[in-house]
């Protein structure tokens, strides 16, 4: 007896935002992105979204300098985006 398994390439899509001067270099509020396999962590991510044309390689020239929230929790950019649905990258936040 064969027992034939079926298995699902499930695409990984996320929504990514962008606040204050990171959302003004990339000139986008938003993007859904279809996650390649090879990209597991926060930092990766912005690899590969620098590499998405000119105003997103400036706005991810300084990595230090860009806050990250995953699902609306503050995290660093070496956590893993695991099954998140949402990835938000902001400016540092300075009270007055």
């Amino acid at each position: 007896m064969t027992i034939a398994i079926a298995t699902q390439m499930t695409e990984r899509t996320i929504t990514v935002r962008y606040f204050a001067w990171v959302r003004e270099r990339t000139g986008r509020s938003d993007d859904v992105i279809s996650l390649p396999a090879h990209v597991v962590t926060i930092a990766e991510l912005m690899s590969l979204l620098a590499a998405r044309g000119e105003g997103y390689a400036e706005a991810f020239k300084h990595p230090p300098s860009i806050r990250v929230a995953r699902d609306r929790v503050h995290v660093q950019q070496s956590a893993e985006i695991g099954t998140a649905r949402e990835i938000g990258f902001f400016p540092p936040v300075t009270g007055g």
